[in-house]
């Protein structure tokens, strides 16, 4: 049974999230080619838009197969493209957990726009997805977004010491998490 994750798009307060699909290219090479929203993530700044193609070719395969949705946000009317937010892990058997994530331009930071959105998100996970737990990985450092998560009520359960490996070398990742109510 199909959850339709790569047709679902999701209007929430002034924002419009949709699935990626391969027009976003250039909107996605601009968000990733910044090396400070990239600080953080498991990629390093883009630097060609076959890149973009690549990780929309990921998120599409990602939605196809019901293993994630990754949603394009955008405010209504405009066609710019201002981040991105979803699942990237669904895990359905014998457990019921999705692993959020997020991005944002920097032009957007401090602004609210994720403290608008992650309710939503959240919301979808826990009652269309049905899931029980929706967990977040957060690279030791990025102190914006363990703040936002706390905010929204996850809890810093871990830190994964040398968890993950990119840009040359091992990081720590906090694991958050939070609950259905």
């Amino acid at each position: 049974m199909s959850l339709g994750l790569a047709s679902c798009a999701l209007i929430v307060g002034d924002y419009r999230l949709a699935p990626l699909q391969r027009d976003d290219a250039a909107g996605l090479f601009e968000l990733f080619g910044d090396p400070l929203v990239a600080e953080y993530m498991d990629i390093a700044p883009l630097t060609t838009l076959a890149q973009a193609h690549e990780i929309i070719d990921w998120g599409t395969e990602l939605a196809a197969g019901d293993g994630g949705v990754r949603w394009t946000i955008r405010r209504p009317g405009d066609p710019a493209l201002i981040g991105t937010v979803g699942f990237n892990n669904l895990v359905f058997d014998r457990a019921r957990r999705g692993e959020v994530a997020y991005d944002l331009r920097r032009a957007d930071w401090g602004r609210g726009v994720m403290s608008q959105i992650l309710p939503h998100v959240l919301a979808f996970g826990f009652h269309e997805l049905s899931l029980r737990r929706i967990e977040a990985m957060v690279t030791l450092g990025n102190a914006r977004s363990c703040a936002l998560l706390e905010r929204h009520g996850f809890s810093l359960e871990g830190t994964l010491r040398d968890h993950a490996h990119w840009k040359g070398r091992y990081w720590d990742q906090l694991v958050y998490g939070r609950l259905s109510d």
